[in-house]
């Protein structure tokens, strides 16, 4: 009886890495735990990630990106009013930050220091993150429920405004039962502060 081979992809070897990460943290995990996860040699793993700092700058990518794909799909959601998207947009971006934190706080602390190692990476992802908000910004500008002069300036400042609910420096504050009313008022403050007068 022959055996069956699964196809190596790019995909299974990163949730493969995130496995292994969570298993054994950043320190710890090499190239070949994550081969051995998935029965293949190491250089299996290398034919698609050349480098170990690539891999890992991969699985780092690979979890921005899915808060970027969900934050995209509101900021493009032209069925609702400008301010429900930007309050929505903001409180998706607070819950998936919080609950990336709760539900998996070992996996989280792993990101935390592979973010530390990409730092283009995360810049890449706060300007998509930004950009996301200037297009939120620019669409209520042009209905003329908001009135500023430069949507871009203003994505970037409420973005900066609202780190304390998003930037993973601050996770120990989000358990906080008073948080939530905090990040109300925030964004009703910003809001007022965005609104055509």
């Amino acid at each position: 009886m022959a055996a069956t081979t699964v196809t190596l992809t790019a995909e299974r070897i990163l949730e493969a890495t995130e496995e292994v990460l969570r298993r054994h943290g950043p320190a710890k995990a090499t190239v070949v735990d994550v081969a051995r996860a998935l029965g293949v040699s190491h250089g299996s793993v290398y034919r698609h990630f050349r480098t170990k700092a690539a891999l890992r700058e991969a699985v780092s990518k690979r979890w921005l990106d899915r808060t970027s794909e969900t934050l995209a799909d509101i900021a493009a959601d032209t069925g609702r009013d400008p301010e429900a998207r930007l309050r929505d947009w903001l409180a998706a971006l607070f819950e998936a930050k919080r609950r990336k934190a709760g539900d998996d706080p070992e996996l989280f602390a792993t990101y935390m220091v592979l973010s530390e190692e990409s730092g283009a990476l995360v810049g890449e992802h706060i300007a998509d993150l930004t950009g996301q908000v200037a297009g939120i910004i620019e669409a209520g500008v042009a209905s003329g429920a908001f009135a500023v002069p430069d949507p871009a300036t203003e994505a970037r400042a409420v973005f900066q405004a609202t780190g304390r609910f998003h930037d993973p420096a601050y996770r120990d504050v989000w358990r906080d039962p008073e948080a939530d009313g905090d990040f109300e008022a925030l964004v009703e403050l910003l809001l007022r502060g965005l609104r055509a007068s």
